[in-house]
């Protein structure tokens, strides 16, 4: 008796996955313009009013299937060590951005999102604001435990920090490699940590 309610909840939960799946695998084969909600549903196996019962839109499906994998495969992690911390989600961030699913779906994203400001504002809101705020949230952390400067305002920190990485994935030909990060990291440490305030003022 008391499993019955949980039966549907878990169904739905695993037909939200399937969609969320599909979407990334469909995204990565036909970029954001050959994407459709029709397409997904086929892929999938269901009806379209499935697909939009949960997401009023294929840019709202997509950026939730890329928040899905981003967050579950690249969250940080809180060793005590901030630039430890930083530097090993920075490399994975540098691997996701350059290869599938994320790498190729999120470019896809980014060149249509120039021609349309609703997707570029969504795109925004969705995904690159969890990725400043997750930033955000460790450096803040580090700032609370004595590892960066107190009475520091973090936030545009948070947002050069995420920047220089998707400037180089998405805008060189450069690799995030471990240089890449290791330089970013450096300079970020000398403008906040407590040891570059340290001998900035002797």
């Amino acid at each position: 008796m008391t499993d019955t309610p949980a039966t549907p909840r878990r169904r739905g939960s695993v037909r939200t996955e399937e969609l969320l799946e599909a979407t990334l695998d469909l995204a990565a084969e036909v970029g954001y313009a050959g994407l459709s909600i029709e397409a997904v549903g086929r892929r999938a196996g269901v009806g379209k009013h499935t697909i939009y019962r949960r997401w009023p839109s294929k840019a709202a499906l997509l950026l939730d299937a890329l928040s899905r994998v981003w967050t579950s495969d690249l969250d940080y992690g809180d060793t005590g060590n901030v630039r430890a911390d930083l530097r090993e989600q920075f490399l994975r961030s540098g691997k996701a951005l350059s290869s599938p699913p994320i790498g190729p779906v999120y470019r896809a994203v980014i060149a249509e999102a120039q021609a349309d400001a609703a997707l570029r504002a969504t795109l925004h809101e969705r995904f690159l604001v969890t990725v400043e705020r997750s930033t955000l949230d460790r450096i803040a952390r580090a700032q609370d435990t004595g590892e960066l400067a107190p009475g520091v305002d973090l936030e545009f920190a948070a947002e050069v920090l995420c920047g220089a990485l998707y400037y180089r994935s998405l805008l060189s030909a450069r690799p995030i490699d471990e240089a890449a990060v290791d330089g970013l990291l450096d300079m970020f440490m000398a403008a906040y940590g407590m040891a570059g305030r340290a001998s900035g003022g002797a």
